[in-house]
Formats: C-alpha cells, sequence, structure tokens
C-alpha cells in the first residue's frame, strides 16, 4: 500500500504537469527501490534506459520545440517514441536523431502525422496508462510480472513494453485491451524464452556505471514499427468486469 501511495502521488503531479510519458517510470521502477531487484534487466542497464530517456528527451525539445510533441520510453535500449510530428520530413529528422543516440539498440517510431495533442487528451492518457498499470499490478494472478512491464498512453492506444514470455505478454495485453478507454494495445515486447533475473548488484548505486551498449548509430531495425497490435474488447460501459485470468 505504501508503493500505491507514492505512485498515486506520483501520476497526480503527471496529470498536472500533462506529462504521459512520465508512467513508465512508475511502471517499470526506479534505481535505488526495491523494485529493481526483481527487474530483468542488469541494474546497468536499468541505468542506460534512464539515460537513454533523458538525453532522448532533451535531444527532441531542443531540435523541434513546439513543432512536434514526441515522448520517449526505453526498455532494455529499446526506443519507443510516441505522439505527433507536423510532417514526414520532420518524421524521418526525428528517427535520425533517435537513432544516434549512445546505446540505443532498436528505435521504434510510433509517432503520426498530426497536430499536436491537446492537455486534455494527454491527461486522459496518463489517468488510461494509471488505470491498465493498476489492473496489471491487481490481476496479474501470477501470470506475470507487472514490474517487467512499461505501459506508455498515446491517444487511447497503449503500448507494452517489457522482457517477457510470449505467455506473460499474450496475459499483460488482454488485461490492457479490456481497459475502459483503450482504443488499441500495441505489443512492443521483447520475448525471453525462460526467465532469469540478475543477481542484485550489492554495490552503491553512485559506483554502478551503465554497461557498454553499441554505440552510437548502431541501431537494429531502427525504425521498424511492432507487428502485435491487439483491438480492444467491447466496451459498452465506463466500468468493465475484471478481465479473467488467462491460462499459461
Amino acid at each position: 500500500m505504501k508503493y500505491l501511495r507514492g505512485w498515486g502521488l506520483l501520476f497526480v503531479l503527471c496529470v498536472s504537469a500533462g506529462l504521459p510519458g512520465c508512467f513508465p517510470l512508475m511502471a517499470t521502477g526506479v534505481v535505488g527501490t526495491g523494485l529493481v531487484v526483481a527487474d530483468r534487466r542488469t541494474t546497468g542497464t536499468q541505468i542506460d534506459d534512464q539515460s537513454i530517456e533523458g538525453h532522448a528527451g532533451s535531444a527532441i525539445d531542443n531540435q523541434f520545440g513546439d513543432r512536434a510533441h514526441v515522448n520517449v520510453t526505453c526498455f532494455n535500449r529499446n526506443l519507443l517514441l510516441t505522439g505527433e510530428v507536423p510532417d514526414q520530413s520532420t518524421r524521418t529528422e526525428l528517427e535520425t536523431l533517435a537513432k544516434g543516440l549512445v546505446n540505443v539498440r532498436t528505435v521504434i517510431d510510433e509517432t503520426t502525422i498530426a497536430p499536436n495533442s491537446s492537455f486534455s487528451q494527454r491527461t486522459s492518457d496518463s489517468y488510461l496508462s494509471t488505470k491498465v498499470h493498476t489492473r496489471l499490478m491487481t490481476e496479474s494472478h501470477e501470470h506475470y510480472s507487472p514490474v517487467q512491464i512499461s505501459v506508455t498512453t498515446e491517444n487511447g492506444v497503449v503500448y507494452l513494453m517489457g522482457l517477457v514470455t510470449r505467455g506473460e505478454g499474450e496475459a499483460a495485453a488482454n488485461v490492457a485491451s479490456t481497459t475502459s478507454g483503450t482504443r488499441q494495445v500495441v505489443k512492443v515486447f521483447e520475448y525471453i524464452d525462460t526467465v532469469a533475473v540478475p543477481a542484485p548488484d550489492k554495490r552503491p548505486i553512485a559506483e554502478i556505471q551503465a554497461e557498454p551498449g553499441p554505440g552510437a548509430g548502431a541501431v537494429s531495425g531502427a525504425g521498424a514499427k511492432p507487428a502485435e497490435v491487439q483491438q480492444p474488447a467491447p466496451q459498452n460501459e465506463e466500468s468493465l468486469p475484471p478481465a479473467q485470468p488467462v491460462k499459461m
């Protein structure tokens, strides 16, 4: 309950600032908390992911300003771009910038050519991310670990990232697709065959270095769209019954 109260406070801050990209930090954990111990990424990779998000966000803001609205989410050095850009030229420019970031393995560009989303839409997206993640936390039924899943929402489309088995991914996507307000679910998972958790690094955080990555420009599958899209279940009411457990 202590963690849930903390997430609730952080959500209020995110909604107040209109930052839908704020939520994945809660979904994946923060370095230095107990959540990181259970993360399937190594501590160095988690540090890399936070660094990539910070550098990507700053670089995009500096280069595009108000011309585009782009959210960045990074998990296991896979960088997801969502939001709106004014034209294809800007979209191409954005992808080029993302490909040049140090330690990025893959760039998944899910931006759309459209006017920037409104404050109300971004607030709605933040709220939907919270609903999805809350259900992932409370309805996992041991079919997946919610700590391994990052949730990002843009214009009602829910993007799920993480290191999961295919069974875990399907179970999590089922929860997201049956959450009221979800227009579509896009699975940007990195699939693994077996579940392995790295041994906890007991060194102080200040002594842990980010792990060597592929370097700038060494991007695999940059710009490729995720192939797995799941439509939401029919939604006739604001409040839906909990999703049924998925047998693994």
